[in-house]
């Protein structure tokens, strides 16, 4: 997930050299919402294994 997060990154600012500002701008939002949901799915795979050990 945080492969696709940078890819649509570099497409957002790719797009932004060349002047798509509304292709650049989507990419963006879809590029910080999979980091975001990479980053909260990454936290809870840490937590989540703790958990199960101690019950």
């Amino acid at each position: 997930m945080l492969s696709w997060a940078l890819t649509f990154l570099i497409i957002a600012l790719i797009a932004a050299v060349l002047g798509f500002g509304g292709i650049a701008g989507a990419a963006t939002g879809i590029a910080k919402i999979l980091f975001f949901a990479f980053l909260v799915l990454f936290l809870v795979s840490l937590i989540l294994p703790r958990l199960r050990s101690n019950v």
